[in-house]
């Protein structure tokens, strides 16, 4: 489990596969809002931050490919 503090605004959240899935918004409780500039809806969408393995500077590794972790998404 990471410190989930560590996540920034603006780092890039990829799946385990290095695929692009977002960009962090912000820290919501122990969800990672997401920024609607990159997504495919211009909607805000939300990842549970228990899927992050690793945090590596300006990126987010999350624990599933980035197809599956989409399937997780929460939208508004």
């Amino acid at each position: 489990m990471h410190d989930h503090s560590n996540i920034k605004a603006g780092a890039e959240v990829i799946g385990a596969d290095g695929v692009h899935v977002g960009t962090v918004d912000h820290i919501d409780g122990e969800r990672i809002k997401l920024s609607r500039e990159d997504s495919v809806d211009e909607k805000h969408h939300w990842i549970a931050a228990g899927l992050v393995a690793e945090i590596e500077g300006d990126k987010v590794r999350l624990s599933a490919n980035a197809d599956v972790a989409v399937t997780f998404e929460e939208a508004s």
